[in-house]
């Protein structure tokens, strides 16, 4: 039995970037790969894009059409113009040095960022009878693009029985190819690309060359989304029950960026591919679970088409100004639990009884009824357990001196294997939060220090330690105490644009259950979050066909819930747990029945985001000044991150719901800060849809301050409340101190 073998899932949700290097026909051995990025586009006829992209290359390859054809790994031709090429460093500076190149950047690699959630989010199936579901028509013909690793079409959750065929828009494509023919693609499944150009044999090595899903990462993703609804799924007993999708009804399209199993890369030259293409394919809602390729041209070329782009932001909390994928125009989702536990009873040697957390299968190894023996292997490394006997021993990983250093799932998965490989036949692994499960083929359990302190005094004090795990179990419902944020879920403030709110939203992102390859699985990340996010607005777009994607994420975002099912503010996962604020979970944790009707909006003309992306690319004094009060972009948020003495910032918003309204302003103000807004009372009718605003902002301490938060809630008084954060930091020198 390999280490392989040894896990349920096929792979961690985290994995590594890698670097690479590709050789190319006419280039030279010292070529990488470069995005060259050109902007809007000059011809509608996709040919003729190509046909100048080549023009401008042919000079730098010694006036060789076929070499300059030939370095082309990628054109972008229908959302933009630009290409990836493989340049020399000299081709690189002449083609960024020409007038109507806007930028020349080297290519990148990302990684992917790895049921109940649905009931949990209020919409239950089939029981809900007027909720978003419903209205939503359960996401009918609206057209998910999903770029990631791929699809298993096989999965009864892509099935077309009962569909027609895709919606007149498609303009799409269905890419046969290895062990994906035509017929993978259905009326559920209406189109499938793959980019894999750039890549090295090396990197495509076991792969599919097509868009079958080696991985399961977007298999899973794409099911929780847009899956159907397929009943009697469990995993292997647990969370036994339905699996949907958010927008069960939508069709997908799909686009193969990410490859590898264990090992995957996305390079940000194929993500911007599929992004052209599916611009010109016709999708309402594009889902990317993929790390860091936030300020890509494409996304904004997107939004400004009416798509809404939905990215995960990372798996790296909970340390502060860990957040990805932080462009305002796009929407960064944030993980958070669900009232969903498989707890697990430890039995030690002498009767005690303990609980942990657990997702394990059963096996004709596992004597999930018998004690087996038991010894600490303090923190599980390589050095440590070849010092000991673990051979058929369960394994306590536990350093009561070095508690403060361990961190969940990646130190997890890294001593899952040590013990395995020096013989090991379980665990029990102590961390700060046994929300973060892997599952696994072995008896394992998650245990909280307090559980691990009281199994490690047991060691001590006994010759012959022993220990059961018996099997885990699956409860759900108010017992359990969420939402909470996920401590691996990345943090703010917004490391690249501190004036821009990042995460926008929390959503269902732990043990959420999915299709993969082969049935169904558990998984983890803010990857499982955004495609929550990507449901939820496929169904909005459906009863609001006409919502730009700023009103989509507006709506969103403003009826966010800040409270648990118990009225207890939503606490995050970190060390020390605390309660949640912004930078963990923006507007909130997200909740799609009010979202429908949110009352007001903040929208934003798409002209307002092309201003800053072209300040982004090319700074000027003109620039600093916007870029440096990027707190007045209309977003539904205000983040100050330079309040020395006063600052004012106006916001604009629309009136959805009844014409005839009235709102007030409800200010919750941030610790030491006064805040003024102006008028306190705003007025609708059938003529006037639109109301501006002003929020003055007042330090009362003058003070090198930290982040405080608050919030200003517009109030009709009847079932609308339209909630914004605010995020405030005092200053009195050019210097940051604190940004947690």
């Amino acid at each position: 039995m390999n280490l392989k073998h040894f896990y349920c899932i096929l792979h961690a949700a985290f994995f590594s970037i890698q670097g690479f290097q590709i050789t190319v026909h006419g280039v030279d051995a010292s070529s990488k790969l470069y995005i060259v990025y050109l902007g809007e586009k000059n011809h509608n006829d996709p040919e003729l894009v190509t046909a100048s992209h080549h023009e401008k290359l042919t000079p730098l390859f010694r006036s060789s059409k076929e070499e300059a054809v030939n370095s082309i790994v990628y054109s972008y031709k229908h959302g933009f113009s630009g290409f990836a090429a493989m340049l020399n460093k000299s081709q690189a500076q002449i083609l960024s040095d020409m007038p109507d190149v806007i930028s020349v950047t080297p290519s990148r690699k990302f990684a992917v960022h790895t049921t109940r959630s649905w009931d949990f989010l209020g919409l239950d199936y089939p029981s809900q009878s007027n909720g978003l579901l419903q209205k939503g028509n359960y996401g009918e013909d609206i057209i998910i693009g999903v770029v990631d690793t791929g699809i298993w079409p096989e999965s009864k959750s892509f099935e077309d029985i009962g569909y027609g065929p895709p919606p007149t828009q498609w303009r799409g494509t269905c890419q046969t190819s290895e062990s994906f023919g035509a017929s993978n693609c259905s009326n559920k499944i209406i189109g499938a690309r793959w980019y894999a150009s750039d890549l090295s044999s090396t990197e495509l090595k076991g792969e599919y060359m097509s868009a079958r899903d080696l991985n399961g990462h977007g298999t899973h993703c794409a099911s929780t989304a847009a899956g159907n609804i397929v009943s009697n799924t469990s995993f292997f007993g647990l969370a036994a029950g339905s699996v949907r999708g958010g927008a069960p009804r939508a069709r997908l399209a799909i686009y193969k960026v990410c490859w590898g199993d264990l090992n995957t890369v996305c390079s940000d030259a194929g993500i911007l591919a599929a992004i052209d293409d599916a611009i010109n394919d016709g999708v309402h809602i594009l889902s990317i679970s993929i790390g860091g390729p936030d300020e890509i041209s494409g996304t904004l070329h997107a939004v400004a088409k009416g798509i809404t782009v939905v990215f995960a932001a990372g798996n790296n909390g909970p340390a502060p100004q860990s957040v990805q994928n932080n462009a305002p125009w796009v929407i960064s989702v944030a993980a958070s639990t669900i009232d969903r536990s498989f707890p697990t009873v430890i039995t030690l040697g002498n009767g005690q009884k303990l609980v942990g957390q657990s997702i394990f299968v059963e096996t004709l190894q596992s004597n999930t009824n018998n004690f087996t023996l038991l010894v600490d292997g303090w923190s599980c490394d390589n050095i440590t357990l070849s010092k000991l006997n673990v051979t058929n021993k369960i394994v306590l990983c536990y350093d009561p001196t070095t508690v403060a250093k361990i961190l969940p799932r990646n130190n997890f998965n890294e001593a899952v294997g040590n013990v395995f490989n020096a013989g090991g036949v379980g665990l029990i692994y102590a961390q700060y939060t046994v929300n973060i499960i892997t599952p696994l083929r072995i008896p394992f359990a998650l245990v909280d220090f307090e559980i691990a302190n009281k199994i490690y005094s047991y060691i001590s004090s006994t010759s012959i330690p022993q220990v059961k795990i018996s099997s885990p179990q699956s409860i759900q419902g108010i017992q359990v105490l969420a939402p909470r944020v996920a401590a691996f879920s990345s943090r703010g403030p917004n490391p690249t644009f501190p004036g821009i709110l990042k995460p926008d939203i929390a959503a269902p992102g732990v043990s959420i259950l999915a299709a993969v390859n082969v049935g169904y699985e558990f998984k983890d990340g803010t990857s499982m979050a955004c495609p929550h996010v990507t449901g939820i607005a496929a169904l909005l777009k459906f009863v609001h066909p006409d919502w730009s994607p700023a009103v989509i994420k507006s709506a969103i975002v403003t009826t966010a819930s800040v409270f648990d099912a118990y009225g207890v503010q939503i606490e995050a996962e970190a060390t020390p747990r605390k309660t949640a604020d912004p930078f963990d979970y923006g507007g909130g944790h997200i909740d799609p029945n009010k979202a429908v009707d949110p009352g007001l909006v903040y929208d934003i003309d798409p002209n307002n985001y092309t201003k800053f992306f072209n300040c982004t690319l090319s700074p000027s004094d003109e620039c600093d000044s916007y870029v440096g009060q990027l707190y007045q972009l209309n977003v539904p948020s205000i983040v100050v991150p330079n309040l020395k003495d006063t600052i004012s910032v106006w916001r604009t918003v629309t009136n959805v719901g009844p014409s005839n309204s009235t709102y007030k302003a409800f200010v919750q103000p941030p610790a030491g800060i006064n805040v003024f807004v102006e008028p306190k009372l705003l007025s609708f009718d059938s003529n006037n849809k639109e109301n501006i605003f002003k929020t003055t902002f007042v330090a009362n301490r003058k003070v090198q301050g930290d982040y405080t938060f608050g919030s200003l809630t517009w109030s009709d008084g009847l079932n609308h409340s339209v909630r914004i954060p605010l995020a405030i930091r005092t200053i009195i020198q050019e210097f940051y101190a604190d940004t947690s």
